[in-house]
């Protein structure tokens, strides 16, 4: 969950990036004033700080992908060489979903 200051500071940081005009914590900090906002005094420079040192473009463009520092976890190695043999993820969400509908069939007020 974002905090008021993480998405304040996000929508100015956006806001000033858009307009091609350089961002630092005193401009984040004047436009989260013309907001009515009231944040922690350290995002503004946090923010500041983090558009100096990476390009604002390439977050935009990349938001949602993971990156390439590792940061998903890879999916654990399978000890089967035959995948065909392997049940797919499919199957077995099927199976769960039979499962539980078998057991709500049987289910009864007067058990």
């Amino acid at each position: 969950m974002s905090s008021v200051g993480e998405l304040a500071c996000t929508y100015a940081c956006l806001i000033l990036h858009d307009d091609d005009i350089p961002i630092n914590a005193e401009r984040i900090s004047t436009l989260i004033k013309a907001s009515n906002l009231k944040v922690e005094s350290y995002w503004p420079s946090l923010f500041a700080k983090l558009c100096e040192k990476r390009n604002v473009n390439e977050l935009i463009m990349n938001v949602g992908t993971p990156t390439s520092n590792n940061d998903v976890a890879a999916p654990p190695p399978t000890t089967n060489n035959d995948a065909s043999t392997a049940p797919s993820v499919n199957d077995k969400k099927k199976e769960e979903i039979k499962e539980e509908s078998d057991d709500e069939a049987m289910f009864s007020l007067f058990d």
